[in-house]
């Protein structure tokens, strides 16, 4: 934890930017109803009843004292998906950064492994170079 107040705490620079990063699994839906429209003194209403549209994922990522934020919509969650918004975190969004410090937790794909596991050896270590992983909660070693 104190690791994370020291980062928060130092002044902002471009060069080092702190993101943080996390995802959302969302369900997607659609109305089976139409709604009941709004009249003087009520608001629209809406039935509870909806048809199940499937799932999706948002990669979120929010530089705090840039006031800059990024989200992507992926179908799901996976290790190379984390690893293709880590590259574009290096190469899209932050192309000119020395150091990106990352602030995320410690989910299972969220791992410099996941880099490997998606390119080749030389791009992922390029990719980490640019990359100082902050985690949100100690990772337990067993």
């Amino acid at each position: 934890m104190e690791d994370l107040l020291d980062l928060y705490a130092e002044a902002d620079d471009p060069l080092f930017p702190v993101v943080c990063f996390d995802e959302c699994p969302v369900q997607l839906v659609s109305e089976v109803r139409q709604p009941l429209p709004a009249a003087p003194g009520r608001q629209r209403r809406y039935d509870y009843h909806y048809r199940r549209e499937g799932t999706a994922n948002l990669f979120m990522f929010f530089c705090p004292r840039q006031g800059w934020r990024h989200v992507t919509v992926t179908d799901q969650r996976t290790k190379q998906d984390f690893a293709h918004q880590m590259k574009a975190l290096v190469d899209v969004y932050f192309p000119k950064a020395l150091q990106i410090r990352v602030v995320l937790d410690n989910l299972n794909t969220h791992t410099p492994s996941a880099l490997y596991e998606t390119f080749e050896p030389a791009e992922a270590r390029r990719i980490l170079r640019r990359l100082e992983f902050h985690y949100t909660r100690f990772m337990l070693r067993g």
